[in-house]
């Protein structure tokens, strides 16, 4: 893992040393200590302020840290990195905020171990501001189909849940005329039906919104996955668009309109996404529970 902030600049560098400081003379249990996300691959927004839709907004990346102790969880370190934040952070139109995730070492070099893609993603991209020298972190291992059919099953369940959620939403605020906020409700239970079959046949997630190309990362997953937004005509590709921009133009886009009628013809769309993801899904999941006997 790397361990140089070289690259960024000396106020950002400044920054991270102080909220060190701050993590090993609250939290001196810490034994590691990561920084991950866009600040570790050197793609952050320092800030950014624009107008949108007539609207002013701004945007700055968080500084995204792991911090890792040794032990059970404890609720007094989620209170202690709280501490943490309200120390460093008093000057909010001009400091960068900090995002903690606090594990153990246990659990990590479990979920490490196992190939799971959040610490796996860490680990390769990471930056390891701190380590007690103490513990490592562990290599991924190849599993055995029992453990990836476990896996497997654990990310449909929370992802196609979560599609089926987005759903049921999303045909309530249809059913109050609220057809922006039912477009991005749609659109939510797009994405995570997409996630669900990528997390299904990789047991890894790409943090994408941009459903055109979540879509071409599954599309090979299945035939039947071409049916749902197939864009050959004006009104299939005018349908398809509608739904893909709605996460943003849905949320934020006060001048964003969709009709009833494109709600109409987008459900059953949905639907059948939901279908074939349910379907495609457990197929995967079988073929592991068999190649694994």
């Amino acid at each position: 893992m790397k361990t140089s902030i070289s690259y960024l600049p000396k106020a950002k560098q400044d920054d991270l040393y102080y909220i060190l400081t701050l993590i090993r003379t609250h939290l001196p249990q810490a034994e590691m200590v990561i920084l991950y996300g866009s600040y570790a691959r050197n793609s952050y927004v320092n800030y950014d302020e624009r107008v949108e839709f007539g609207i002013p907004t701004c945007y700055r990346s968080d500084y995204d840290i792991l911090v890792i102790t040794n032990g059970a969880a404890d609720r007094k370190v989620e209170d202690k990195l709280k501490h943490i934040d309200n120390l460093y952070f008093r000057y909010p139109e001009s400091q960068t905020p900090i995002q903690f995730i606090h594990d153990t070492v246990k659990k990590v070099n479990s979920d490490l171990a196992e190939g799971r893609y959040f610490y796996t993603e860490i680990k390769r991209d990471g930056i390891l501001l701190y380590d007690s020298g103490k513990f490592k972190l562990e290599r991924r291992r190849k599993l055995r189909f029992d453990e990836i059919k476990l896996q497997a099953e654990e990310y449909f369940k929370d992802k196609f849940n979560s599609s089926e959620e987005f759903l049921l939403l999303a045909k309530f605020s249809y059913e109050q005329n609220l057809y922006k906020k039912a477009s991005f409700l749609l659109h939510q239970a797009c994405e995570n039906a997409y996630v669900a079959i990528r997390l299904v046949y990789t047991l890894k997630n790409s943090k994408l919104h941009d459903l055109e190309r979540l879509g071409k990362l599954v599309h090979k997953c299945s035939d039947d996955l071409s049916k749902v937004f197939p864009q050959d005509t004006k009104q299939e590709k005018h349908l398809f668009n509608m739904i893909k921009v709605a996460y943003i133009e849905g949320r934020y886009n006060p001048d964003f309109q969709i009709t009833k009628e494109d709600i109409d013809a987008l459900i059953p769309k949905v639907e059948l996404l939901q279908e074939i993801t349910r379907r495609v899904c457990m197929e995967k999941i079988e073929y592991y529970a068999e190649a694994g006997k």
